[in-house]
């Protein structure tokens, strides 16, 4: 990027004798496009010059008083031949992610926000046109689509098909341009974070061993060691990441490395790599979330709550917050403040099983039986009717549902409850067991109520 931005300056500076309202007119309408954050810092220097005449880098003093246009004319020949000298210095380069496309400028913006469904919107727009004459905002859009589909898949409860959608994605560009570095790199994160190691090693490693000091490569490394459970490599591999990292990839790269440090069991120093994320990228619901579970690891209650109330602040409506304040209040033994949290994720999302189970839990724990049965139910009859498969099912809402029916004396409930879970586990190898005596639940076996047990 320096050498690039030396050869754009050296070639505006050649025309540095025209007038102030000549070059003001140039930037004017360059500033419109994308790709001019660096050439707006060009601006400012260039404006800022006592004079102009000393600059070492004039070619040749110009005439006072020429038109502005003959300097367009020059300026636009200048411009042309530094563009294909940095298109010749790039052919084996990463491309910044404020391309030429003004979507692409667009989707870099939301990202550092912290918007990520338009990041992914607009890059997924880019991707899906795919010029092939521009390959390298083809492979821009491509990075940046898989990155925000990632951090997006862990922002939420109900986004983990996100993973699944970045790899595809990832992909399929890497089958149309498998030797470029940028679309090789996110295949091999998207790879890694989707349980694949070794092809993520693989596909990294491609990359690395014409590019060692690509970061974001080394960071799919990196996370393809935590994945195969190699935490020392990995921590070693994240490290050189770190160390190599400029601008947004250094997120990415801390990110890794706190999954590192944490995985080595060291979670001050896994504090202290997502602090030094956030710091970067504040925006990144993600990385608030692992700054929670850190904290827990460290059993520091306060700092987990404030992370968790940090992802609330940026996003109001967020579903996994609630559920994770709701469990640490529980833990805390605040089941006042763990009912309201649990009934705000059943509220907003009441197609989850897990907020019912969780809620069910509560009241069950608060001795209100009947409120338990009820949610618990819930939960049990949710992942009945969305396919969820047997050993996949939370098996907990069944069995403490059966208890608070027990406990209530509910022995219709009890026995229906109980025969289902029998009938899952006949069909399906059931880790857990719940077993009854032959003659029944006990104080269930009158009334007709054995009979019905045995059918």
């Amino acid at each position: 990027m320096k050498n690039r931005l030396q050869i754009l300056s050296a070639s505006i500076l050649i025309a540095e004798e025209s007038s102030y309202t000549c070059y003001k007119f140039i930037f004017d309408h360059l500033i419109n496009t994308p790709a001019t954050r660096a050439l707006t810092i060009l601006k400012k220097s260039i404006f800022v010059r006592g004079s102009r005449s000393q600059s070492r880098l004039i070619v040749r003093r110009r005439q006072r008083g020429a038109g502005c246009g003959s300097y367009l004319l020059l300026f636009g020949l200048i411009a042309g031949a530094a563009a294909l000298t940095w298109t010749w210095l790039n052919r084996t380069q990463p491309v910044p992610l404020t391309a030429a496309d003004n979507r692409l400028g667009a989707a870099f913006n939301a990202f550092m926000r912290g918007d990520l469904t338009n990041a992914i919107s607009l890059s997924r727009q880019v991707v899906e046109d795919g010029d092939e004459k521009a390959v390298d905002v083809y492979a821009a859009a491509v990075n940046l689509l898989t990155r925000a589909l990632i951090y997006r898949s862990y922002s939420d409860y109900n986004r983990a098909a996100d993973r699944s959608a970045a790899l595809n994605i990832a992909s399929e560009a890497h089958v149309i341009s498998p030797s470029n570095f940028e679309i090789t790199a996110a295949y091999a994160l998207a790879l890694a974070v989707n349980g694949y190691p070794g092809d993520a090693a693989a596909q990294a490693e491609n990359v690395l061993e014409r590019r060692p000091e690509h970061t974001l490569a080394r960071t799919a490394l990196a996370l393809a060691y935590s994945t195969a459970g190699s935490h020392e490599i990995a921590l070693r591999e994240s490290q050189h990441a770190v160390e190599s990292a400029e601008g947004l990839s250094a997120v990415d790269a801390l990110r890794a490395l706190a999954i590192a440090y944490s995985n080595n069991g060291n979670y001050e120093a896994a504090i202290r790599a997502v602090d030094a994320a956030i710091a970067a990228q504040n925006s990144l619901i993600p990385l608030h979330f692992e700054r929670a579970l850190y904290a827990l690891q460290t059993g520091d209650a306060d700092d987990a709550t404030v992370a968790y109330f940090q992802v609330l602040t940026l996003d109001p409506s967020n579903v996994k917050a609630r559920f994770r304040l709701c469990e640490l209040s529980s833990m805390l033994r605040e089941h006042l403040t763990a009912l309201r949290y649990c009934s705000e994720v059943t509220d907003l999302a009441p197609g989850w099983a897990d907020g019912w189970y969780q809620l069910g839990r509560e009241y069950f724990l608060q001795g209100d039986f009947a409120n338990a049965q009820e949610n618990l139910h819930r939960c049990a009859a949710l992942q009945t009717m969305q396919n969820v498969p047997v050993a996949e099912r939370r098996f907990e809402c069944w069995y403490l549902q059966g208890q608070a029916a027990q406990i209530r004396g509910d022995c219709e409930a009890l026995l229906s409850t109980y025969n289902e879970f029998r009938a899952m586990a006949a069909d399906a190898d059931v880790q857990e067991t719940w077993v009854y005596p032959p003659e029944g639940p006990p104080g269930c076996a009158v009334n007709g109520a054995a009979n019905k047990y045995r059918h």
